[in-house]
């Protein structure tokens, strides 16, 4: 029997490109019952992004959680919860709280079997599913059997994104401003450093388009020391460590595009609806089949066939990634660029037509 909820909390502690790709099950919830209060437990860093979220009531922040998950418990009056990770620790705090349904997968971990009473079971290995139509395994108890085509996930996002005056005093002198985000924090095979620098000196010659490099401190300390010619460019500006996650994503939504690899900051992007490119390797699980970003103007390039050096899952990159050239990427960085200058002298026509 399908169950009814009042109060869903989803569980997802993890990165916050796993986050991004949980949210359109709560988005596709509130579509089928809008009166469902949907609470979301991530961790703290995780959560400036998450409570721009508009199918998010409300977020619980996993580091105060912990504190004292029965006091949350008492008050919550949640009845549901999806743990959208494996986690015994949340499947027994949720088992003994007596939460009436507790969906989890129960593919491979006992604890799984033990504290959850709503299972799922699916295994993701070599599926054809993207990762975000797995979350949508766990939305069967509630009657829904069918995985949505991607296109429905990326049309799910809903996002109010502040915007932020000193950011977009930063990027207003330049027609076409573009983020890389040059690093993953290990989560994903990355692009050659030496290739963002040969971009960005093919890029030099249009005077109104600048690129700013995104990342945490000590991504900018790792640039300054292996990425001096980058950074040495008249065209490029240094942003690394300087903004709040929720401040980034302002960042993101402000400028005219994004390029990175499989990491965080690329899947705010794509859920933003900001033009996202996603450079990858073909090999599995880290392909574009699985991590490619969902948007309505998100790309994926990777090339076709797998590299020796794949085989290495703790590989920074590889022949497939050296392999994705510079001029194949400009390429599309330049029908970018062409169709923002083409939006913005449109909106400035009807805005002249309209004074």
């Amino acid at each position: 029997m399908a169950i009814t909820s009042s109060h869903l909390l989803i569980c997802r502690t993890d990165n916050i490109g796993d986050v991004i790709l949980t949210l359109p099950i709560a988005a596709f919830l509130k579509q089928q019952y809008p009166a469902l209060k949907i609470s979301f437990l991530c961790r703290a860093y995780a959560a400036p992004v998450v409570k721009q979220c508009r199918s998010i009531d409300e977020v619980v922040e996993l580091e105060s959680f912990l504190l004292d998950p029965s006091a949350y418990f008492a008050h919550a009056n949640v009845d549901t919860i999806i743990l959208a990770q494996p986690n015994k620790r949340l499947a027994v705090i949720a088992f003994k709280a007596r939460i009436r349904n507790r969906i989890g997968n129960a593919r491979h971990k006992l604890y799984q079997m033990l504290y959850c009473n709503r299972r799922v079971r699916f295994k993701k290995g070599n599926s054809e599913h993207h990762e975000a139509q797995f979350n949508f395994e766990f939305l069967r108890p509630f009657g829904f059997d069918t995985i949505p085509e991607l296109p429905v996930i990326s049309a799910l996002y809903d996002f109010d994104v502040p915007q932020n005056p000193e950011i977009n005093q930063l990027l207003q002198p330049y027609r076409f401003n573009l983020i890389l985000h040059t690093k993953s924090n290990g989560h994903g095979r990355e692009w050659p450093i030496k290739h963002y620098a040969t971009l960005a000196r093919q890029l030099s010659q249009y005077p109104d388009t600048h690129l700013w490099l995104t990342g945490s401190a000590a991504e900018g300390q790792w640039l300054a020391e292996h990425a001096e010619e980058l950074l040495e460019l008249q065209n490029v500006g240094n942003l690394c460590g300087k903004y709040t996650l929720d401040q980034l994503s302002s960042l993101i939504n402000a400028a005219d595009g994004l390029i990175a690899s499989g990491t965080g900051p690329l899947h705010i992007s794509a859920a933003l609806g900001q033009r996202t490119l996603g450079l990858f390797p073909p090999t599995r699980p880290m392909h574009p089949g699985r991590w490619a970003p969902l948007g309505k103007r998100a790309q994926a390039l990777s090339l076709p066939i797998s590299c020796a050096g794949c085989k290495d899952s703790k590989a920074a990159t590889c022949a497939c990634m050296e392999n994705i050239t510079p001029e194949s990427v400009a390429e599309i960085v330049l029908r970018w660029r062409q169709e923002a200058l083409a939006e913005k002298f449109s909106s400035l026509a009807i805005s002249a037509i309209s004074d």
